[in-house]
């Protein structure tokens, strides 16, 4: 059970203050690690963070040697309660700068609102004056690193990762999207529309279109995922990219097979193949907006396959 700070002696205090340089240093380090290839200026930052990290560290366990002896108490900031508890984000990968600068940003302010708010609980003089001198070194600490994203983040660096964070994005979640709502919206036409212009049946066609959509979904969810782990190609976790893939494969395919929820044959038909071209634009745009191919290029090379397969799947649906 996390204790009440007002039971904490001033031994557990100064404890808890060497706990939490300690575990913020190597936080710091953990995020630098990440963000070193992808964000070196920023992961500079961070190993600068970690050093001042580490020195606070050093002055507070003098301070504890000279106070209390040796033996440090173990207490941590979950043992104390007002802290609070967040995802162990520095251990996902990828990470990204913004991300990770947040993070950083609410343990500073937590540390030190934790400390400015023990001072003012605070009766005994001499414990009044240690928290002043932890919640100062604190301030100093933000402030330091306010100086050194100044120094290290310049406007140009900025950019740089915003256009880099841009690429990850492109590569590890649009790219996987795009081929996923591709193959959903195009290949699950043929055996939608061989199934409604077989039967004339708006609930035989959605049931068809229906498997279609999960089926492609769990298959290129497993394909993509199966492809690489992405260590080499830098293509993000298997997991994420086969998510990402099957979720866009069965949106592409279940889109337009909702319509054959109407029971009014022609009505379902119609609104599902406005449906289709309303996906298959989307298709156009996300390829020129993201991928930098010229529109009237992606519109071709998405309407041709599309109009292919809607054509076949109508003809077999007819013999």
């Amino acid at each position: 059970m996390a204790k009440d700070f007002s039971d904490l002696t001033e031994r557990e205090i100064l404890a808890l203050a060497v706990s939490l340089e300690e575990e913020d240093g190597r936080i710091y380090g953990e995020f630098a690690d990440a963000l070193r290839q992808d964000f070196p200026a920023t992961a500079i930052l961070l190993e600068e963070m970690q050093q001042e990290e580490s020195d606070h560290r050093a002055q507070l366990i003098e301070l504890f040697r000279e106070r209390f002896g040796e033996r440090l108490p173990l207490i941590r900031r979950q043992d104390v309660k007002g802290f609070v508890s967040r995802p162990p984000v520095w251990l996902y990968r990828p990470l990204g700068p913004e991300a990770v600068r947040r993070c950083v940003e609410s343990l500073e302010l937590e540390t030190r609102r934790f400390y400015e708010r023990a001072i003012e609980r605070t009766s005994d003089a001499s414990t009044r004056k240690l928290l002043g001198d932890l919640a100062e070194a604190e301030a100093k600490h933000t402030a330091t690193a306010e100086a050194m994203q100044e120094k290290h983040l310049t406007p140009d660096v900025r950019e740089g990762e915003k256009e880099a964070q841009r690429r990850m994005f492109v590569l590890q979640v649009v790219q996987p999207g795009l081929a996923g709502l591709m193959d959903g919206s195009v290949s699950t036409l043929a055996p939608l529309f061989a199934a409604a212009f077989a039967t004339h049946r708006a609930h035989d066609a959605f049931v068809v279109g229906l498997a279609a959509s999960v089926g492609a979904g769990i298959s290129m969810g497993f394909a993509e995922g199966l492809s690489d782990d992405g260590s080499l190609t830098g293509r993000g976790t298997p997991l994420l990219r086969g998510f990402v893939t099957g979720a866009m494969t069965f949106v592409g395919g279940i889109g337009h097979t909702l319509p054959y929820l109407i029971s009014d044959f022609r009505l379902a038909t119609g609104i599902a193949i406005a449906v289709v071209v309303a996906e298959l634009a989307a298709i156009s745009w996300i390829r020129q907006h993201y991928m930098d191919t010229p529109l009237l290029r992606a519109a071709l090379q998405v309407i041709v396959g599309g109009v292919l397969v809607f054509v076949a799947g109508i003809l077999i649906g007819q013999s």
